[in-house]
């Protein structure tokens, strides 16, 4: 019994993702999206009590894989390891959660008023954990002193485009879905651009790994 719980919570909650990224909270309905899941209408009710409870736990389940992309960060290393895997894992939420990436953008473009203070509190304090590594870095000599700030803001929009804007990027690329090559090809520009535009050096030996 728990299985079949478990795979109509998932159902509702990927139904849920997809519609609310095309069409927004207000405009969402519930009986869109047990028909996207294949489920009976009251099968959402029961599963998350309310519209709103469950918008926030597509919000939740995009919060997690955030925070765990920051895991880089949260360990002793040098700026070309941590930047490279960041920006990898980034790239990787944006291929595997595009949809509960939208809604995600979508929050904080409004305000995120169904965040809790909580996890917006988790989420600014990962984001100033990384900028606290970064500016390290620049105070050490291991990269180009620029604003750690806006350079992680520049990994955020460089990354999380290829979930948020697939449409132009499938219009451009001529693709209507991009595969696994264009995704390695994506980070890897990215990290191409981020390292080399801030100078960073592969370290020569583990003592330079250490030491960072």
């Amino acid at each position: 019994m728990s299985s079949i719980r478990e795979r109509n919570k998932q159902l509702i909650l990927r139904a849920a993702s997809e519609e609310f990224a095309e069409k927004g909270f207000a405009a969402t309905k519930t009986s869109d999206i047990a028909a996207k899941a294949g489920l009976p209408k009251p099968n959402v009710y029961y599963y998350f009590k309310s519209k709103e409870n469950l918008y926030r736990e597509v919000l939740e389940s995009i919060i997690e894989p955030l925070l765990a992309a920051s895991a880089p960060f949260n360990r002793d290393g040098h700026p070309y390891h941590v930047l490279r895997d960041y920006i990898r894992s980034k790239i990787r939420i944006s291929r595997e959660l595009p949809h509960a990436s939208k809604v995600f953008a979508s929050e904080i473009m409004h305000g995120a008023p169904h965040l809790s203070a909580e996890q917006i509190e988790q989420l600014n304090a990962q984001a100033n954990h990384n900028i606290a590594c970064i500016q390290r870095w620049v105070d050490q000599g291991l990269m180009a002193r620029i604003d750690p700030r806006h350079l992680l803001f520049s990994i955020w929009a460089a990354t999380q485009t290829y979930a948020d804007f697939d449409w132009q990027i499938s219009v451009v690329t001529g693709k209507a879905r991009l595969d696994d090559s264009d995704y390695e090809t994506a980070a890897e520009t990215i990290i191409r651009l981020v390292l080399k535009g801030c100078e960073v050096a592969e370290p020569e030996s583990e003592e330079q790994v250490q030491s960072a």
